[in-house]
């Protein structure tokens, strides 16, 4: 017996098996969304691995719809190159120190005060309490857009192929890398070091050919970057501690639709979580890795280097510089510093 079937029900039934936007997608169909997202830190780094997690995780939960390539390791440039591509547009995430950043944005390298914070009970309550979120203001009042979860970067230490750092004096005249960053070169010339800037894409050259006797860094930097090739002591100064902030471009990222930024800024807070696990025993575990490739490690006393600053009037010029209400965001967290 035939059986007729009305174009009214035809088309309806058709409709009713289509596809909803980011909800059913067809094998092999070319994503809606392709970004991309840069940072400076090898393959085997956590910020890599963690980054890419989180791509995967989207790509999946978004049917396709959404591909983020992660390229690591300097690929797009440096991170002065990669800051000017994403606020052009041309680059749509990437993760960056605020202290870097402060070029751009002068507010967001306030958490990087010397020996500001003792601990990461503090660092973190400060970073996703209030002082996070003047950070992330004003990267948004500059065009750019800061996730909530700002990723760790680490306490730093002071690694050397010529001698190890015990007291300031043994910065006097030091040649030492530091990032492209006002604050860092600031504090190393407190000091009475001679800080060069150099992007951390440069730093092994630099150091193996001596343009610079030393660095300061995490030691889980320290060790992925292989540094230990071409430095011999590290001095556990521990004189800052540095986030990555993860930004994107604020123009591409207001475009994008509101379900889309929800499952990106999901995954990608979640991945700064795990990240921020990842680093929370690498100073114990980094340690004995870089003592098997043969550095010698020491302990400073971390007052002395506190009460250099102080005479040298860094925290007096800073506080002006960020202004007494930024300074006391800071203080309700660090407690009185300088004093």
């Amino acid at each position: 017996m035939a059986c007729s079937i009305s174009r009214r029900t035809l088309l309806g039934t058709a409709s009713a098996l289509l596809p909803l936007p980011g909800i059913v997608r067809a094998r092999g169909d070319e994503p809606e969304f392709e970004m991309k997202m840069g940072n400076d830190n090898p393959m085997t780094h956590p910020n890599t691995i963690r980054q890419q997690e989180a791509a995967d995780r989207i790509l999946k939960e978004t049917n396709g719809r959404v591909k983020i390539s992660i390229f690591p390791n300097n690929q797009l440039g440096g991170d002065t190159d990669m800051l000017s591509q994403l606020r052009s547009g041309a680059l749509e995430f990437m993760t960056l120190s605020g202290l870097i950043l402060s070029t751009y944005t002068p507010l967001s390298s306030i958490y990087g005060i010397g020996y500001a914070f003792p601990n990461y009970d503090k660092v973190w309550a400060a970073m996703d309490g209030d002082l996070g979120k003047m950070i992330r203001d004003s990267v948004d009042k500059a065009g750019l857009y800061g996730f909530e979860k700002i990723w760790d970067n680490g306490f730093r230490q002071i690694s050397s192929s010529t001698h190890p750092i015990r007291t300031p004096e043994d910065l006097k005249g030091y040649k030492i890398r530091v990032p492209v960053s006002p604050l860092w070169t600031s504090m190393f010339e407190a000091f009475g070091a001679a800080p060069a800037s150099i992007n951390f894409s440069e730093v092994y050259s630099a150091l193996q050919t001596k343009i610079v006797e030393g660095q300061e860094n995490p030691l889980i930097n320290i060790e992925t970057a292989k540094l230990y090739e071409v430095q011999k002591y590290v001095s556990m100064t521990r004189h800052m501690w540095d986030g990555f902030i993860m930004l994107g471009n604020g123009r591409n990222w207001k475009s994008l639709p509101r379900d889309v930024r929800t499952v990106i800024s999901r995954n990608l807070n979640g991945s700064a979580e795990d990240q921020r696990k990842d680093y929370a025993d690498s100073d114990v575990t980094m340690r004995a890795t870089l003592e098997k490739q043969g550095m010698t490690f020491n302990e400073p006393e971390p007052e002395a280097f506190r009460k250099t600053l102080i005479k040298a009037g860094f925290y007096d010029k800073w506080k002006e510089k960020y202004g007494a209400g930024a300074w006391s965001v800071l203080e309700k967290y660090t407690g009185k510093i300088g004093t």
